[in-house]
């Protein structure tokens, strides 16, 4: 089933990485990416901000069948690009074949912590 599985364009609005807070969880984001064919997918990824120009080009691979999860306090995850705590962003993801993405934020800054996870615009 090439080509039947998710979309080739992502974007997701309104992203923002929490504090990590004091807790034994660490507040943290994910951007979770699955390639469900049978060939690696090549991505790029652009960060838009309030304040500044975008970023652009960043890229990634994901191999064929696999999943994979980019953390964004792990600058490692972006080729070294360093995303601040509290500082509201935008993310669009390109893929040259159909992938899935995913984002999930775990906020610890209070005692009831939250969990969230939303599937981005997807063309």
């Amino acid at each position: 089933m090439e080509g039947y599985n998710g979309k080739k364009l992502w974007v997701f609005p309104d992203l923002e990485m929490p504090k990590e807070g004091q807790g034994e969880l660490k507040g943290h984001e994910s951007i979770i990416i699955l390639n469900m064919n049978q060939k690696p997918a090549n991505i790029r990824m652009s960060f838009y901000f309030d304040d500044k120009d975008p970023i652009k080009d960043v890229n990634a691979i994901i191999d064929a069948e696999r999943v994979r999860c980019f953390r964004t306090n792990n600058s490692n995850d972006f080729n070294g690009i360093e995303l601040q705590h509290g500082k509201q962003y935008a993310l669009r993801i390109e893929s040259d074949i159909e992938v899935v993405v995913q984002y999930g934020r775990l906020d610890v800054t209070q005692p009831n912590m939250a969990f969230y996870t939303v599937m981005g615009y997807c063309k």
